[in-house]
């Protein structure tokens, strides 16, 4: 397997439940990394919750947040690409009051959130950064829009057909995310790999959710979790262990060891 680049996604892939990235999974991507592959993350997270995890890996390579809205420089953390969203406002707002949800706004700036609850907490303190408003959202002043989450607590797929039209969707057990048209975690990777000369057929992706669907099916080598959904490991050309057996680096260590890697 040529591989010179691979793009791992965070929660349900790299990250246990706990949030702590195991022993094993390090080992694997050190492993990676001493042997000249370029190891990206690939997330659905904003930037400071990101951040932490990459620094403790010790990665130089940029970021991709935000399901791909967002791509963000190593060193810096500044913003290398960002692709926001329009929406009709008035008519996203009056919806989601209708049916009861939190709303999370992400954007250039900061987070907004209608309330917070365990999630919103663990992003403060790991990110260090509180949400920028908390309440009813029709009255904060936010702008540059990278990515609207709408948690449910339930699937919601009639709900988040209403904006297909406006945006790019992406539906959840509990709810949905909405990103600008073409966007995705493959739009920002397909960006890096122009810029690096990498050819797609050289690269791994390694994901769980319905967010890593485009990445897998158009990498060389897509490849989902134990724990993911069957229409995960459908597009996926190997499924590996789940994310609480080191299901990465179970793959990294059976097929991407030094001797099939050039």
């Amino acid at each position: 397997m040529n591989v010179r680049a691979i793009f791992i996604d965070m929660d349900g892939t790299l990250l246990q439940a706990s949030n702590n990235i195991s022993g094993r999974n390090m080992e694997a991507i050190y492993r990676l990394i001493n042997q000249g592959v370029m190891v990206f993350l690939a997330t659905g997270r904003h930037y400071e919750i990101t951040a932490p995890y990459h620094k403790e890996i010790g990665l130089r390579t940029p970021m991709i947040c935000l399901n791909g809205a967002a791509i963000h420089d190593a060193e810096t953390g500044r913003a290398m690409q960002m692709k926001t969203l329009r929406l009709n406002e008035e008519r996203f707002h009056h919806l989601t009051a209708e049916n009861p949800c939190n709303v999370i706004i992400h954007t250039a700036n900061g987070f907004y959130c209608k309330e917070t609850n365990e999630e919103i907490d663990y992003w403060i303190k790991v990110g260090k950064i509180p949400p920028q408003y908390i309440g009813d959202l029709r009255q904060a002043k936010y702008q540059d829009v990278l990515k609207y989450s709408v948690r449910t607590d339930a699937p919601s797929p009639e709900l988040s057909a209403l904006f297909k039209k406006e945006a790019e969707v992406i539906n959840w057990n509990d709810g949905f995310e909405l990103v600008a048209p073409n966007v995705s975690k493959w739009s920002a990777i397909k960006s890096l790999l122009f810029e690096l000369r990498i050819s797609p057929n050289e690269v791994v992706a390694i994901g769980d959710g319905p967010n890593d669907i485009e990445m897998l099916r158009h990498v060389g080598t897509g490849v989902a979790m134990g724990n993911a959904s069957e229409e995960v490991k459908a597009v996926a050309d190997f499924v590996t262990g789940h994310h609480e057996n080191d299901g990465l680096a179970e793959f990294i260590e059976r097929y991407l060891h030094e001797s099939y890697v050039v």
